[in-house]
C-alpha cells in the first residue's frame, strides 16, 4: 500500500525522527519552525500529556492556540493520547479562569490533580498562571511579542516554554526570535528545531501518511517528489508555499502590506462574516474580462469599522453575465466605486445610467489615483478599522502589491500577473474603502455631508422622487 520510497528504520514506531527529537528535548525554552500539517501539534500533545500525568509532576500546562477551534482540537489530541496511554484523565469542559469569566480554557484533569488548560489566543489569559507553556502557531497570534512577554514569567518557578509555528512574514516576532538565535548569539538560550516539508519527507512522512489514508486516496500513488509537487501546486503562490511549508518567511520589506497587518484584520477561521447587521453597504468593483478577474468587494460600515460582507471573483464571463451578478449588489449598496479604466469605461457608463451618477463613482486608475487608493487600505489595517476574510488566495493577492519608487521619485504600485489575477482583490477592496470614505476621494467624485443625509437622498433617488437630471446637479453641487 502506497508508493513512498523512504521508509523509516522502525516501521512500527509511533513517531518519526523529527517528532522524536522534539518530544525528548527537555530544554527550558524550545522553538520549532515548521512546515504545515507534518504532525508537530499532535506530537506536542503527546509530550504535554506525558509530563503532566506523571505522579511526580509539579506543574499544570497552559496551551495557547491560534483560535478557539484550535484550542479544542489540541485538547482532543490530549484526550486521545491519555486514552491510548491508559491514563486516568477527566475532561472538565470549558472552565472560567477568572471570576468575571472574561477568560476561559478547555481543561483536562489527571489523577494527580494536574491539568492541561487549552486556551485561544488572548495573551492576557496567560497572566498570573504558573506552569509549563505551549504556544502553538505562535506567529499567527494577533501579537506574538505580547504573548511571549506575558507567558514567559509563568515558568519562573519551573516548567518549560515550547513555541511552535510556521512563519508569517519577516517582521513577525517569531522570525525575530529565529534570527536572534542564528545571527545574535542566542542570548535567550533557545533550543531551535526546524522541519520543512522536505525534511519531513526525508524522515518518512509520506510512508506514515499513506498508512493512515484510504486505499483509494490519490496520494497512495504518489512518491515523495509527487507529493511535494502536489502540495506546492495547491498553494496560493510561490511565496505562500515557501513560507507555509519550507520555513522561509515572506519578505515584508518588498510587499506593501506586511503579513501581520493583513492577519490582524482577518476574521477568525470558520467565522460567518457574511451576515449583515445594518444598511450601510458600500462596494468596490475592479473590472477584468479575460486576463484579469472582475472582483466585487462589499463592506458594511458600523461605526468606524468596515466589515467585509461579500467578495466575489468573476472569470471569463461575458459582460451581460457579469452584470447579472454585479447589478443587484450595486442596487443594494449606498455607493459603489467602479474601475473605469480601459475596458471599465463602458461598465462605469452603463452603471451610472442605470443607478445614477450619485450611486456609482467611476475611478480611472493612474499612478496618483492608485497611490490615493492604496494608502487608505494600509491605514485602516494599521488602525484595526477593517475586517477581511480569512482566505489564502485573498491574502496572497493583497501581498502581491509592491510599492516602487521610480528614478524620478514617483511612486508606483505594481503586482505580478498570475493565473489568479493581477491584485484584483486588492484594488476592489481599495475601491470599496473609497466608496465608504464619505468625502471627496482620489477622483474628486465623492461628496461632502453626513452619511444619513446622503442615504436619504439616495433612497429618494431610487424611489423616483428625484429625477436623474436634478440628482446629477445635486451631486455636482455637493462635490463643489
Amino acid at each position: 500500500m502506497g508508493r513512498a520510497t523512504i521508509i523509516p528504520a522502525n516501521r512500527e514506531a509511533i513517531f518519526l525522527p523529527y517528532q522524536g527529537r522534539w518530544i525528548t528535548d527537555n530544554s527550558r525554552l524550545k522553538l520549532m519552525e515548521k512546515g504545515r500539517q507534518i504532525g508537530l501539534s499532535w506530537s506536542t500533545a503527546y509530550a504535554t500529556v506525558s509530563r503532566t500525568s506523571l505522579t511526580s509532576a509539579r506543574h499544570d500546562q497552559w496551551v495557547s492556540s491560534r483560535d478557539d477551534i484550535q484550542a479544542r482540537l489540541f485538547l482532543e489530541d490530549c484526550k486521545l493520547w491519555s486514552g491510548n496511554l491508559d491514563l486516568a484523565a477527566r475532561d472538565m469542559g470549558e472552565v472560567a479562569l477568572d471570576p468575571d469569566g472574561k477568560h476561559s480554557a478547555y481543561v483536562l484533569r489527571f489523577a494527580n490533580n494536574k491539568r492541561i488548560h487549552s486556551m485561544s489566543s488572548n495573551p492576557d489569559a496567560q497572566a498570573g498562571k504558573r506552569g509549563g507553556r505551549v504556544l502553538d502557531e505562535f506567529a499567527l497570534h494577533p501579537d506574538p511579542r505580547k504573548l511571549w512577554s506575558i507567558a514567559y514569567p509563568g515558568i519562573t518557578w519551573g516548567g518549560s516554554m515550547e513555541v511552535i509555528s510556521t512563519h508569517r512574514g519577516s517582521h513577525n516576532f517569531f522570525n525575530l526570535l529565529v534570527r536572534e538565535y542564528r545571527e545574535g548569539g542566542n542570548p535567550k538560550k533557545i533550543s531551535l528545531h526546524r522541519v520543512t516539508l522536505d525534511d519531513a519527507l526525508n524522515d518518512g512522512f509520506l510512508f506514515k501518511l499513506q498508512q493512515s489514508l484510504p486505499d483509494d486516496d490519490e496520494r497512495q500513488e504518489m512518491t515523495e517528489a509527487d507529493y511535494f509537487d502536489w502540495v506546492k501546486s495547491g498553494c496560493a503562490d510561490e511565496e505562500s508555499f515557501l513560507q507555509e511549508y519550507m520555513c522561509q518567511p515572506a519578505d515584508d520589506d518588498t510587499a506593501f502590506l506586511e503579513y501581520d497587518l493583513i492577519a490582524n484584520c482577518e476574521y477568525p477561521a470558520g467565522f460567518d462574516w457574511r451576515t449583515l447587521e445594518g444598511r450601510q453597504l458600500y462596494a468596490g468593483i475592479d473590472i477584468g474580462r479575460k486576463k484579469d478577474l472582475t472582483v466585487l468587494w462589499v463592506v458594511e460600515k458600523l461605526g468606524d469599522v468596515l466589515y467585509t460582507r461579500h467578495v466575489e471573483a468573476l472569470r471569463n464571463m461575458s459582460k451581460p453575465d457579469q452584470e447579472k451578478v454585479l447589478w443587484p449588489w450595486i442596487e443594494r449598496c449606498y455607493r459603489t466605486s467602479i474601475d473605469a479604466t480601459g475596458l471599465g469605461i463602458g461598465w462605469a457608463d452603463d452603471a451610472q445610467k442605470k443607478f445614477g451618477t450619485y450611486a456609482v463613482e467611476p475611478v480611472t486608475f493612474s499612478a496618483k489615483v492608485k497611490e490615493a487608493l492604496a494608502y487608505p487600505v494600509r491605514s485602516r489595517m494599521e488602525d484595526r478599522t477593517l475586517r477581511i476574510p480569512y482566505d489564502k488566495y485573498i491574502r496572497a493577492d493583497l501581498r502581491s502589491v509592491t510599492k516602487q519608487v521610480t528614478a524620478s521619485g514617483n511612486i508606483r504600485f505594481t503586482a505580478e500577473r498570475t493565473p489568479d489575477g493581477h491584485a484584483d482583490h486588492f484594488w476592489a477592496l481599495a475601491l470599496a474603502i473609497e466608496a465608504a470614505s464619505g468625502a471627496s476621494g482620489p477622483t474628486g467624485a465623492g461628496t461632502a455631508g453626513g452619511d444619513q443625509e446622503r442615504q436619504t437622498k439616495l433612497e429618494q433617488f431610487r424611489g423616483g422622487l428625484i429625477n436623474q437630471n436634478i440628482f446629477g446637479n445635486l451631486s455636482r453641487f455637493l462635490r463643489n
